[in-house]
């Protein structure tokens, strides 16, 4: 069954959500802040994403801002990274539909589409 990890007040997660609803594709909702990937989790949705790490990153959001991660991004090693990102769920990028060997991140409609080929 796919997963979708959300955040519940996220107008791009409910967008995902309602979609998802209208095409009758079951999945399995997770809240991305109270139940947070482990790191493990995170490095299996990255590598069978085929994005770069960074698109993981909410990079809009407040916890980017405040760790100063625009400035030090690049200093850090893909295993810090995925460290910060299982540490703080309003860090990750949302939402994140996990299909098993493929995922997309973030909530375009013609992605979803073309990925569970309704």
């Amino acid at each position: 069954m796919p997963t979708l990890y959300q955040y519940p007040n996220c107008d791009s997660c409910r967008k995902a959500s309602k979609w998802l609803d209208a095409h009758d594709v079951v999945v399995e909702k997770i809240h991305i802040v109270e139940a947070t990937p482990d790191r493990e989790t995170l490095e299996r949705l990255w590598r069978s994403s085929g994005l770069r790490l960074k698109a993981f990153f909410n990079t809009s959001g407040g916890s980017y801002r405040s760790m100063n991660l625009k400035e030090t991004y690049d200093d850090l090693t893909d295993e810090q990274r995925l460290a910060l990102l299982a540490k703080d769920g309003m860090l990750i990028k949302r939402p994140i539909l996990d299909l098993g060997d493929e995922v997309v991140v973030g909530f375009k409609p013609d992605q979803y589409a073309e990925f569970l080929r309704t």
